[in-house]
Order: structure tokens, then C-alpha cells, then sequence
């Protein structure tokens, strides 16, 4: 249990990175800072945070753990960017489902449900958005029903900035656009575009480009709709599909895995209506394609 006579108090006098300030203010080596912040012993406002760039305020309290029996959260799948008694916000790693599904029972759901069950929360994760299995990045689930029903009854009020990077075959000549369609599975669950209504879903994506070579290029997505394999879809529709995309891909692989990563997640808190922003870095795996 977290032991607030262990803890290190400290009272946020300027602006800045969490991690920044506390290698600024707390009398420790870097490394050990680090894995602090890594192995859940940090506190902001009560809050255990473990965002290294959680922006600081004038003002909050900061609570450093000293115990070192404080066990990390691990999974070569799952990385728990932050967490409160409503929501826990993590990082994707691709190969692995958001929930329970078919025949494959390795799920972010249940890796939470496992983790909360041995730190002895009395709560469940509850699924609120989903990513393709090969899709890396950042996912929000609530920790109670009341909570979820909130973020999926008010998602789209909520969430105020939600983007991708994707690296696209070919050289995507555009610097900006934006990708109109009607979006409707055909009967083998595939997902067809059409410039007119097809009696499927609008889907509305604006795009950027950000590094391009002849062979790839590097593009953030930010979406307005929310449609079922919409970048997937959008980016066949540029003629630039994602790399390595076996369904809408066009045999462009270089990284053996889906290039699709949701990078950015940013909403307002389900609860406390506190601005909430999240950021990962672009996976270095796509950066290197561009050196």
C-alpha cells in the first residue's frame, strides 16, 4: 500500500514537465527519479501519474513514494500512462485485442482487470473505444460503470483532439487534405468507401504530412468521425495505404507490423471536467524510415 509517512511533499512553485521538475527539486539520482515515476510512487493532487511530461501547475502537490517495495505495473503490452479512481489511461502495444474476442484471449481488458485485482482495487476496466489489434497507442477505459456510460454516452463532447501517425506507401505529394466517404461493410466484412451515400457512415478525416520519401511517408491524421477502419480505408482512398496493412495494404511492409499509432488523446475528464492531454512519441521503429 502507498504510505504517506514515506512520502516526499513537495509544492509545485512553476510550470513545467513533471519529470523536469522533479529532476530539478528532488534530492536523488536521475535513474532512481525515473523509476519512481515509472513503478507508480509518484502523486499529483493525490493522483498517481506516471506521464513524464504531465504538465505541472503553480500551486499542486506532488508526493514522492520512498517505499521501495512499490511494485511496477509490467506488461510488454500494456503501459499505464496515468490513472485516477475513474480512468486509467494506457499505451497499446500492437498483436494485442482492446477486449475479449473470438478465440484470442490476450486483451488490454484483461491485463487491466488482472492488475487492478492484484494491487486490490475493487474495480473492473470497462471498455470505452477500441483499436485494431495491430494498432499501437494511447486508449482510455473507465475503472466503473457509471463512469463509462458517461464517456460513451458523451464521447464525442468529450474528447476534444484525438490523432494518428501513420507512415503511407509511397510518396503522399499533398502537405494537408481532408478525406470525405460513406464507410459500409460489404458481407465478407470488408469495409467499402463511396464519395456518395451508400447507406453506410460519413467518415471525416483531416490529414498531414509531416516527412515523405519516394518510398514512404509520414502523416498525422486527426479525425472528426470515428468510423471503423476509417485512416485504413481513407488512406487506400489517397492511394497512399498504410504500410503493412494486409487487408487494404498493397504489399508495403517494412516494419513487419501495422503502421498506425494513436499518438495523441486529449479530453475532458469524464468526472472532475479537468482538461486532460496525453501524447506518445512517433514509434522510433517509423522515425528511422525517414533518416
Amino acid at each position: 500500500m502507498y504510505n504517506r509517512k514515506e512520502d516526499e511533499i513537495y509544492r509545485v512553485t512553476r510550470e513545467a514537465p513533471l519529470l523536469e521538475y522533479l529532476l530539478e527539486t528532488v534530492k536523488s539520482s536521475a535513474n532512481k527519479i525515473k523509476a519512481t515515476l515509472k513503478n507508480r510512487g509518484i502523486k499529483v493532487n493525490g493522483k498517481v501519474v506516471t506521464q513524464f511530461d504531465y504538465p505541472l501547475h503553480v500551486g499542486m502537490t506532488i508526493s514522492v513514494s520512498q517505499d521501495k517495495r512499490n511494485s511496477a505495473f509490467k506488461s510488454r503490452y500494456v503501459k499505464v500512462v496515468y490513472e485516477d479512481k475513474w480512468i486509467v489511461v494506457i499505451e497499446k502495444a500492437t498483436d494485442i485485442l482492446s477486449m475479449a474476442g473470438g478465440h484470442r484471449s490476450l486483451n488490454v481488458k484483461s491485463v487491466l482487470d488482472d492488475y487492478f485485482q492484484k494491487t486490490r482495487q475493487k474495480c473492473r476496466a470497462h471498455v470505452v473505444h477500441r483499436l485494431d489489434r495491430d494498432t499501437s497507442g494511447l486508449m482510455v477505459y473507465a475503472k466503473d460503470m457509471q463512469t463509462e456510460q458517461i464517456l460513451e454516452h458523451e464521447w464525442h463532447d468529450i474528447v476534444f483532439d484525438r490523432r494518428y501517425v501513420a507512415v503511407l506507401s509511397g510518396e503522399v505529394e499533398q502537405d494537408s487534405g481532408t478525406i470525405e466517404s460513406w464507410l459500409k461493410d460489404d458481407h465478407n466484412f470488408i469495409t467499402q468507401s463511396s464519395p456518395v451515400d451508400n447507406g453506410g457512415k460519413l467518415a471525416i478525416s483531416h490529414f498531414r504530412t509531416l516527412r515523405r520519401t519516394v518510398n514512404f511517408s509520414l502523416v498525422e491524421f486527426r479525425l472528426e468521425t470515428g468510423r471503423k477502419n476509417q485512416i485504413r480505408v481513407h488512406s487506400l482512398d489517397m492511394g497512399h495505404p498504410v504500410c503493412g496493412d494486409i487487408k487494404y495494404g498493397d504489399g508495403n511492409d517494412p516494419l513487419h507490423r501495422l503502421c498506425l499509432h494513436a499518438y495523441r488523446l486529449c479530453f475532458w475528464h469524464p468526472v472532475t471536467n479537468e482538461r486532460m492531454e496525453f501524447d506518445t512519441p512517433v514509434p522510433t521503429s517509423f522515425q528511422q524510415l525517414f533518416k
